[in-house]
């Protein structure tokens, strides 16, 4: 599965203020449940309950947090660019301003390290990151990220 098949566009955003670390993936929990409700608090504590093991942040100002879980949806991602920089606890020690957030089912550990291998990859170029950071707002950013493929997974 291409990891632009994780993405559909109501789940790509521009949060202005993203509060702290636990109210962005409180944010990013809400994408990915679809709304506010049971699915996305337990979406939620699974993404806190993983950032407490280590910081889901990769360097460059990126971070995946992700969760599996019993009763989570199929495999789906929800990328968030964020309008003022977090501390995640990067080992590079720079503060995250884009997140993509991924939730799979307990069933599929293989294809959700897959999923995790092949958006780092992505997120490793760095003109990628820089046109992520251009982009003038939530439907700018929804086309470079619904592209196929990335103009960075072309090299």
């Amino acid at each position: 599965m291409p990891w632009t098949d994780l993405l559909v566009a109501e789940r790509i955003v521009v949060l202005d203020d993203p509060g702290s670390p636990a109210r962005m993936l409180e944010a990013a929990a809400g994408l990915l449940a679809g709304g506010p409700g049971p699915l996305a608090d337990a979406i939620a504590q699974g993404l806190q309950s993983r950032e407490r093991l280590g910081s889901t942040a990769i360097g460059h100002g990126i971070a995946i947090p992700h969760a599996r879980g019993e009763g989570f949806p199929a495999a789906r991602g929800a990328f968030l660019r964020l309008g003022r920089a977090l501390d995640f606890g990067a080992r590079d020690c720079a503060p995250v301003d884009l997140v993509l957030a991924l939730c799979a089912p307990d069933d599929e550990p293989d294809r959700h390290l897959q999923h995790l291998a092949e958006i780092a990859a992505h997120f490793a170029d760095p003109g990628f990151r820089e046109r992520l950071r251009a982009a003038r707002g939530a439907a700018a950013l929804r086309r470079l990220l619904l592209s196929r493929p990335p103009a960075s997974a072309a090299a």
